[in-house]
């Protein structure tokens, strides 16, 4: 009963079972691991590797709890070089399911085995094998009806192994592993590959020659190296799910970390995207403590600043060094905030100017009170931001709108007259809450209007995506979704949600996917769904920097009047801010 509930801390599922298991192989100095999973691993569990096995007694002792051969006095928790250390796992797992062990160390003549029933051991007796242990756990959690219910459908827990088997993968390229699920291949990573081959087999969305466009960053200083994969904007996500920072061969999570790299890519990303980013880092095991989650997925660093200060430096330096082709603009451009390029003279001032000037080609000032108070191309806002006259032909002849009340600046925001005063208005945010409206109001009476693909589009996933899009297969049919198996890790889009306008479908479904794979643990379907009709809103609004005809301004200016709320966009960003004619008079020192 002890090590059953010890248990309940270090297996949470079988993808618990093979993240210790091939922890342990590791520690033992294998270079080739073996995973076979069956059932999602609810029916067996088996690692082998070529390791530096265990006799007789060595076998006996390393399944009694808190029994390990990596830690023998106390100062060696000052520096755990090791992935295990603390003799819980084996353990735990011996007492929630069937095992069977059997290891042979080199040189000896013959393997062992021993075999154990949720914690009621057999005897250890001798067996034929290689060089290497090799353990099996069947029917885990099957004398602990509580905690086998709560495992999902076997698709969704093999998404859970196979993201355990990519970390670990990443951790160590230069070790061949091998992952099968009821005989099937699902990866097969050589010792010798590179790690753009290996991330570009682990991972669907990155074929060759995307994971061939990342850029290597490098750096190493008082006593820590860094190298790191980055991707560019392009192959930014909704969420850092694909986000992996690897410490002396472990996968961790790190708050100080994410931070770097989130400032690190300030600038050249939007504000709600993630860059992805593969990032490895060596440091003297000293310098921090990994004993502080049982899971061993969190540690904390002796010097939190300098590891923060040491990672934003290597990626952002890194980062701006790179070409314009890269990212799409000058990274000098990144930094310089409107009030700073104006004073200045920089980059901000010149789109600032050019989108002006594009609005002034486009559309011909009135001087009536009625408008709002332009100038003539030639006239003091000209002046001042340095801007030459602009006179074409065509300007004379084309008459402006009779009663139009409004501009739209830099293609992302819409100047509106009111009554008192004027109105600014962030046109994706504003979109944002009228589509979220509309979806949840058509939901709410069922599945969203489709319409089939003219060319099914097709796309790769992972295990763990495949198992998401069928777990979720109502959720996806109630969004007008039709996603079907087209081929080995292939799924293609059959039809499409009409409501959501020229989004594109498959990248609309990977970030469902990304968005479904990050909130698998929520409980609440309705919370499930709340969240996808915010994704969903937010693909199919306008967006920033696209250009708007006057009656699809007119259009979005009277839609706003038909929904709630609509001063919020669904995530809580205000869409409209109000200036009356008295703080615009206060301004000018008018009052």
């Amino acid at each position: 009963m002890v090590n059953m509930i010890a248990a309940g801390e270090v297996i949470e599922r079988p993808a618990s079972v093979v993240k210790e298991l091939m922890e342990n192989s590791i520690d033992a100095g294998a270079t080739r691991i073996r995973v076979d999973i069956e059932d999602g691993g609810r029916k067996l569990i088996a690692v082998a590797d070529n390791g530096c096995g265990m006799d007789r007694e060595d076998l006996e002792r390393a399944f009694e709890s808190h029994s390990t051969s990596k830690i023998r006095v106390r100062d060696d928790l000052d520096a755990i070089a090791t992935l295990g250390f603390r003799g819980e796992a084996l353990a735990s797992i011996a007492s929630v399911g069937l095992v069977r062990a059997v290891s042979r160390p080199a040189g000896a003549e013959s393997a062992h085995c021993m075999e154990i029933d949720c914690g009621r051991r057999g005897p250890v007796s001798p067996c034929s094998a290689d060089v290497g242990t090799a353990i099996e756990v069947r029917d885990i959690f099957y004398k602990l009806p509580a905690r086998r219910k709560f495992l999902r459908t076997a698709n969704t827990e093999l998404g859970h192994v196979t993201e355990q088997f990519t970390r670990i993968a990443l951790a160590h390229p230069r070790m061949e592993l091998t992952l099968t699920h009821k005989g099937r291949e699902l990866y097969r990573l050589e010792s010798d590959e590179p790690l753009r081959t290996r991330i570009s087999k682990l991972f669907a969305m990155l074929s060759a020659d995307v994971a061939g466009e990342f850029i290597e960053a490098a750096g190493e200083e008082k006593g820590m190296r860094i190298r790191g994969l980055l991707g560019g904007p392009g192959l930014s996500r909704t969420n850092n799910r694909f986000q992996y920072v690897l410490l002396n061969g472990r996968y961790i999570r790190d708050k100080f970390i994410a931070h770097a790299v989130r400032e690190a890519y300030r600038g050249l990303l939007d504000p709600d995207r993630q860059p992805v980013v593969f990032l490895f880092i060596e440091m003297p095991y000293e310098d921090y403590d990994v004993n502080v989650h049982p899971t061993k997925i969190e540690v904390r660093f002796y010097n939190s600043n300098l590891v923060h200060s040491q990672v934003l430096g290597c990626l952002r330096e890194r980062l701006l060094a790179a070409r314009m082709d890269v990212f799409g603009q000058a990274p000098a451009a990144v930094h310089t905030s409107p009030r700073v390029g104006m004073a200045a003279g920089g980059p901000r001032r010149q789109e600032i100017a050019d989108a002006m000037a594009d609005f002034f080609r486009r559309h011909k000032p009135m001087h009536t009170q009625g408008h709002l108070p332009m100038h003539s191309a030639a006239g003091p806002i000209h002046r001042a931001l340095g801007m030459a006259p602009v006179v074409r032909e065509e300007d004379a002849t084309v008459p402006a709108s009779p009663g139009r009340r409004f501009i739209q600046l830099h293609d992302s925001y819409i100047v509106a007259q009111e009554a008192d005063g004027f109105v600014i208005i962030d046109q994706h945010a504003l979109h944002e809450r009228i589509m979220y409206e509309k979806l949840s109001a058509r939901v709410g009476e069922g599945a969203l209007e489709s319409q089939r693909l003219l060319i099914p589009e097709s796309f790769e996933v992972t295990e763990a995506e495949a198992a998401a899009l069928e777990e979720h297969a109502p959720l996806l049919e109630r969004m007008g979704l039709e996603v079907v198996p087209f081929g080995p890790r292939v799924m293609a889009v059959q039809a499409f949600a009409t409501l959501l306008g020229k989004a594109d479908p498959v990248e609309f479904v990977r970030e469902l996917l990304d968005l479904l794979l990050e909130r698998q643990a929520e409980g609440d379907p309705q919370r499930l769904l709340d969240a996808v009709l915010n994704m969903a809103a937010c693909k199919a609004a306008i967006k920033a920097g696209q250009r708007l005809r006057d009656e699809e301004i007119e259009q979005l200016l009277a839609d706003a009047e038909t929904v709630d709320l609509s001063s919020r966009c669904p995530h809580g960003r205000p869409t409209t801010i109000r200036f009356t004619w008295k703080e615009l008079d206060k301004q000018f020192r008018r009052t």
